[in-house]
């Protein structure tokens, strides 16, 4: 022995290579006993790092079976108590995936019930456990002995399970010393290619592999916790051990601008406190659950900036401690802007960068460097990509469009729609019939923004389906095809190697075998819609117009619940409302709701007529109508305060001479201060004499206010 192996080390491996004769636990994974071993400093470290991580209660078993090594048998897994790390956050998730085993012998054991969270308790207890399936319907895990990284093993799309596996074994960085880590890489910092560890040649050690220390293969490891991080003996004669150089996963992947889009793995804040699984609501309850936000990148535990705050964070472990920012490294190199665009907007108005800066309803916007009237975090130096100059309307935080502070003080902020979309943007996009399977167009990218794999690559993902399996199936270049048959329509495997397949944003072509988003509609009779209570009017300041009562318009509200775009119920489960208000024709919806029954678009509490519902599904009408259909989670309940509007008849036109009604949701105040509001009579005269005089157009529109 020389130079690597210290006393403390020579007896930890004595410890973890020898054991005692004594039989004590079987492990169900292992098919085998395992026995105790001696209860000398190291191998306690080891045993409380590897076999029971953080927060896995146990319950010792006081049997005369068992006396001898009763402290270190856990026979008895407790139920995970909130407020406490959840034995989750070992493990990373893959939804709707499945890990296929090709040849491989002895095969996992049979499934058994219980919640995600006591499956992964049964796996971490358990040595020779990797990861597991979980099917949610049935609530059935199966522990697993191997990852996606284990030879002749593969990823497989199912919609019925999801894959947990453990960290320590997928990630390629380290956190501290790396002495958790269980990765692939076999080569050092400097190229030479790692000694296996069982092997004694050409340099004899005594770091004897078990399945408590992790020393498989050629892998590069830590063993005896050098501060330096994993290392293994070289296969280079002169050269004993040497480091491998695995970056710690907060050096491993940068940030760019705020970190909005960091999906890196780090799991501990900047204090060390380890991050809550966004998937859960303990210790801390949260608005950020991933359904809801599945382009944020809310993978298991890692920190993220789904909120537009001024860099990554996540919320703790520890219930006295909500949130905190985590420490993650700056790239060098700022990312060049997508999508520009100064007379219009695309997409959510990111890359807005025109200079309107007033409100849709003509109110001046508040400048970004300013705090008054209203205080804010958007302060222009945090935020050096948002382009938050002047007083511009901007999107630094990824809202519905374009928006602003305003100058006053009860309005808090209000959007800009009456910035355009892009003509692009409303042109007819690709569709596809029935379930897609023969669509043959030519998008590439994913529903979360992923570019897809090309079908005939092998890598990040080997692929089940290929030019080479399904020949008729047009699987080209890394467009989105349907081989399947998949009743979601067109996917992809995508170049993320976290993402082994995604579905694709495509919607559904008109005219297709799809159901009629009208199922069973009948044509409309006026005398079943636009009813309404006359006696509910009530007194009110509105400019040209009356008292607002029409019980068939809703709110629109985002996420955070904040009221964005107007609508009208035209069926006890359908609105009608305009495409200017959405990104796209297959914007994600969930957790979005319509608020029904109330005259205020922020109604108190206890408004007895109020009903919210969520949104389901989102259906763009034909591109020159600039129409969108939202469908309800479940029919509205029509009363005096809620009820449908009318739809005219196919080809109906419009009598000139009718009185028209337009409702929607509007100021009360006026958008001036110390003027005074103006009927509409008396301001289009004022209008039509500035305009005689010579008037300016900006005097014009103060006029108007």
């Amino acid at each position: 022995m020389q130079g690597r192996d210290p006393p403390a080390a020579r007896r930890m491996a004595q410890d973890v290579g020898q054991g005692s004769p004594a039989p004590c636990c079987m492990d169900p994974m292992l098919r085998r006993t395992e026995f105790p071993f001696s209860m000398g400093h190291g191998s306690r470290a080891l045993w409380d790092r590897d076999i029971l991580p953080r927060g896995v209660g146990i319950r010792h078993s006081t049997g005369p079976w068992c006396s001898c090594c009763a402290p270190m048998c856990p026979t008895e897994i407790l139920p995970h108590s909130p407020g406490h790390r959840s034995p989750l956050n070992d493990f990373q998730r893959l939804r709707a995936t499945e890990l296929l085993a090709v040849s491989v012998e002895p095969p996992p054991p049979l499934p058994a019930q219980g919640t995600a969270e006591q499956c992964a308790q049964r796996c971490a207890a358990s040595l020779a456990c990797r990861a597991f399936h979980y099917d949610r319907q049935s609530q059935l895990c199966q522990l697993l002995p191997w990852t996606q990284h284990s030879p002749r093993i593969q990823l497989q799309k199912n919609i019925h399970y999801d894959l947990y596996q453990k960290k320590d074994y997928l990630q390629d960085c380290i956190m501290g010393d790396g002495s958790s880590y269980r990765g692939t890489r076999a080569t050092t910092e400097k190229g030479l290619r790692c000694q296996h560890w069982q092997a004694t040649t050409p340099h004899d050690h005594r770091f004897l592999p078990s399945p408590r220390n992790g020393l498989e293969e050629n892998y590069c490891r830590n063993p005896d916790r050098d501060k330096r991080g994993p290392w293994c003996y070289t296969v280079d004669p002169n050269v004993r051990h040497q480091s491998c150089g695995i970056k710690k996963c907060e050096d491993a992947v940068c940030m760019t601008c705020n970190g909005e889009d960091y999906r890196g793995t780090v799991d501990h804040t900047e204090s060390g406190t380890e991050c809550q699984r966004w998937d859960l609501q303990h210790p801390h309850k949260h608005p950020y659950h991933p359904n809801k936000y599945p382009d944020k990148g809310l993978d298991d535990n890692y920190c993220r900036n789904p909120d537009s705050s001024e860099r990554p964070w996540c919320y703790t472990t520890d219930p006295g401690r909500e949130r905190e920012y985590c420490r993650i490294r700056v790239c060098k190199k700022r990312p060049r802007p997508v999508n520009v665009t100064n007379g219009c907007f695309r997409g959510k108005g990111e890359g807005y960068r025109g200079r309107v800066n007033v409100t849709v309803s003509g109110i001046p916007c508040q400048r970004w460097d300013s705090q008054v009237p209203h205080k804010h975090h958007f302060v222009p130096e945090k935020y050096p990509c948002k382009d938050l100059q002047e007083n511009y309307c901007r999107n630094p935080d990824g809202s519905e469009a374009p928006w602003c502070f305003t100058s006053r003080p009860t309005v808090r902020i209000a959007f800009c729609f009456h910035i355009r979309r892009c003509p692009d943007e409303q042109e007819a996009q690709e569709c596809y019939y029935d379930h897609g399977k023969h669509y043959h167009g030519h998008v590439s990218k994913t529903r979360k923004g992923i570019t897809c794999q090309p079908w005939a690559a092998q890598t990040p993902h080997v692929p089940q389906i290929s030019p080479a399996t399904h020949p008729e199936a047009h699987l080209e270049e890394n467009y989105c095809r349907n081989p399947d048959n998949d009743s979601h329509g067109p996917w992809c495997y995508t170049m993320d190697p976290r993402t082994p397949f995604d579905y694709c944003a495509i919607k559904p072509c008109s005219g297709s075998a799809v159901p009629s988003i009208m199922e069973n509609a009948d044509a409309v009779a006026f005398e079943q819609c636009g009813q309404r209570d006359e006696r509910l009017q009530q007194k009110g300041r509105i400019v040209g117009g009356q008292p607002g009562n029409s019980p068939w318009t809703v709110s629109i509200r985002n996420r955070a619940g904040v009221h964005f775009c107007g609508g009208s119920l035209v069926k006890e489960q359908w609105v009608i409302s305009t495409r200017q208000c959405f990104s796209s024709c297959d914007a994600d919806l969930t957790g979005y709701e319509v608020q029904l029954g109330t005259l205020f678009k922020d109604p108190g509490p206890g408004d007895p007529d109020q009903q919210t519902l969520p949104i389901v599904r989102i259906v763009c009408g034909p591109s020159e109508s600039q129409l969108v259909m939202l469908k309800l989670a479940r029919p509205a309940a029509l009363t005096k305060r809620v009820a449908l509007i009318c739809l005219p008849p196919e080809r109906y036109v419009v009598p000139e001479g009718t009185a028209c009604e337009i409702a929607g949701w509007g100021e009360t105040r006026g958008t001036c201060h110390g003027q005074p509001l103006l009927g509409t009579m008396l301001c289009l005269r004022a209008l039509s004499a500035r305009s005689l005089a010579g008037g300016k157009p900006e005097a014009r529109q103060t006029a108007a206010c």
